[in-house]
């Protein structure tokens, strides 16, 4: 998620690198920095917050003349977000300043190793132990910054994409990758270096991308040196021709973060389950579950715990997983669970679920639970996250980065894991017959092209949306496995329109929220024909003749609903089990239409943040 920002040229780097990173602020950080050196002195500014915050920081630095500079956006993975912990990071001497993306996996011991050498610390990141090993190397060996830097990459287990700047070499930024991707954009006289080509595309056209295990020497007015890592061979570089303009690197094309993920579905869900899914083979392969499968078989109770968003994911995870594996699921707020002094066995497994894997009230429940001795297992989306390295075991949903505040493929790559382990467990306890078995991975397989078809259900949302732009309030009703579904759709709607929403079990209705049902009263209802589908009729025939305004998501091809309904958005005919992975779809675009139409800030709606790193 972090963005690195480096130029060293002809003009001032300062603006180069303050635009670059607001250009990758589309990452997620929770931090950012920038080094200038000026010919005579390095100079280091950095901040906990938002790259404005470091402008303001930098102000004392801003008119520099410095033609060589480096800038960073930081997601906190080793240390908490703030000013010491973030980017870049000088080595003892000085001499020596980092900026990295990834995680060195083997930091401790090395950082052990050179504390023993007279090595000092400031931060709690694995970024500083790395440029203090490039400077040891670099003085005991007594050799140059590329040659130190390759030594000392071939001693870290990890991922990384580094810049290195060295004062004693001004001429020049060593840049490396592993896992992490790294541009060199290459103009007259001038380099820039950047997550990807959005920081530099106004100035050249022209980019190489450092595929994994390669190294660069970015050099003024000399040719472009790019090595292997671990042989030291030469790489021929490969300039490529960038054809796409920064909106579309930025968004895709998408008005608005939120719109792009929504629409990334399919393909992200096919992300999730691909090398894990082998449908023709009847197999699913899940490393964190096979390397732990008794643990989970041996399972008195699975409870699960999470926030918001991913809570809703837990809620469908103990229909699918109660259903298929036959195991007691309990779901958790997290923010309640660490709190309450619940019971907690040893033969329990707990599931916490959290997208950006560094949700405050989730990671101390993982603790809580820890202490008390179950098995902890997680399931997020940010590869090094503090849920990852909490829990005994995990997988990650391979979602990509999910920049607007409210969660869309992160809930659907999240059912898919979920079910996925259902599935497994439901395999391997023979809970589910061979032909069911084969029949959902098969059905999990075709997925991605049923979310494809929900979403081109886009413009009826968006003619609903016109509708009820100007609710006060709006009613969720779900059955079965699409009362979650239900859940998340009020949560979408509320964060991003700000019109008050309430999700509910449809057959609650009647115990409470009946009494506000009114022609003023849009009531959205999930109405699948698998499931409960004459039970869910009922309800909406109650809501008709209260003159409630029904906005009813039905399969495609029904015709009772549609004599009973105001508007109808029709999915792809889909088991009952998996339906909540079609089902919240025309929930995501409608609440998004509604939010665009209300003038809204859709990808970072008012109090919100995109991981709730506090209680």
């Amino acid at each position: 998620m972090c963005g690195i920002v480096g130029y060293i040229g002809y003009r001032e780097a300062y603006p180069i690198v303050i635009k670059g990173l607001k250009r990758l602020e589309y990452r997620g950080y929770d931090s950012a920095g920038i080094m200038l050196y000026d010919g005579k002195d390095i100079k280091i500014s950095k901040t906990k917050g938002k790259v404005s915050d470091l402008e303001e920081k930098s102000e004392a630095i801003a008119s520099s003349k410095a033609t060589i500079g480096m800038g960073h956006t930081r997601w906190a993975t080793h240390g908490v977000p703030n000013d010491v912990n973030s980017h870049p990071h000088a080595s003892n001497s000085g001499d020596l300043v980092i900026i990295h993306n990834g995680i060195i996996e083997n930091y401790e011991p090395l950082k052990k190793e050179l504390q023993k050498r007279g090595y000092t610390f400031t931060s709690d990141t694995d970024t500083e132990v790395l440029v203090n090993l490039i400077e040891d190397v670099q003085k005991k060996e007594n050799i140059k910054l590329g040659k130190a830097v390759q030594v000392a990459l071939n001693q870290v287990v990890g991922a990384y994409a580094i810049c290195v700047f060295d004062k004693k070499k001004p001429d020049e930024i060593v840049v490396a990758r592993l896992g992490s991707p790294l541009a060199i954009g290459v103009g007259e006289n001038e380099f820039f270096i950047a997550s990807d080509a959005s920081p530099f595309i106004e100035y050249t056209s022209n980019a190489i991308y450092l595929e994994d295990e390669e190294m660069a020497i970015v050099r003024l007015a000399k040719p472009l040196k790019i090595r292997k890592i671990k042989d030291d061979s030469l790489v021929d570089p490969y300039i490529q021709e960038l054809q796409m303009n920064l909106e579309q690197i930025e968004k895709g094309g998408y008005d608005h973060f939120m719109l792009k993920e929504i629409c990334e579905q399919p393909n992200v869900i096919k992300d999730t389950y691909r090398g894990r899914l082998h449908a023709n083979q009847g197999i699913i392969q899940m490393a964190g579950v096979e390397d732990n499968i008794e643990k989970f078989l041996n399972a008195e109770r699975i409870l699960i715990i999470a926030c918001g968003t991913s809570w809703h994911a837990g809620l469908v995870a103990e229909y699918v997983i109660e259903e298929f594996a036959r195991i007691p699921v309990e779901v958790e707020y997290a923010s309640e669970f660490r709190y309450r002094n619940p019971i907690i066995n040893k033969k329990d497994v707990v599931i916490a679920i959290s997208q950006s894997g560094e949700t405050a009230d989730t990671l101390a429940a993982i603790k809580l639970a820890k202490e008390r001795g179950a098995f902890v297992f997680g399931v997020c989306n940010v590869v090094g996250s503090s849920i990852s390295r909490e829990t005994h075991a995990g997988a990650y949903t391979h979602a990509g980065p999910e920049i607007g505040v409210a969660s869309t493929k992160a809930f659907t790559t999240q059912i898919t894991v979920l079910t996925m382990i259902a599935l497994r467990l439901a395999k391997a306890k023979g809970t589910l017959s061979n032909s069911d078995f084969h029949r959902y991975l098969q059905e999990l397989e075709v997925i991605p092209e049923k979310v494809l078809e929900a979403l081109q259900t886009n413009d009826k949302a968006k003619e609903i949306a016109e509708k009820f732009k100007d609710a006060s309030n709006c009613l969720y009703l779900g059955r079965g496995y699409n009362f979650p579904v239900a859940l998340e759709g009020a949560l979408k709607l509320k964060e991003i329109s700000y019109i008050h929403a309430e999700g509910y079990p449809a057959a609650e209705m009647k115990h409470g929220p009946i009494a506000l049902i009114d022609e003023q009263m849009p009531v959205v209802v999930i109405a699948p024909k698998q499931g409960h589908y004459d039970k869910v009729v009922s309800n909406i025939q109650e809501i008709k003749s209260r003159s409630g305004k029904i906005i009813a998501v039905v399969t495609k091809g029904d015709k009772q609903v549609k004599e009973l309904a105001d508007h109808v958005i029709e999915i792809p005919e889909t088991s009952d089990a998996l339906s909540p992975l079609v089902t919240t779809i025309p929930l995501q675009l409608l609440s998004y239409h509604i939010a665009v139409l209300r003038g809204c800030n859709v990808d970072q709606p008012r109090n919100l943040a995109k991981s709730v790193t506090v209680e």
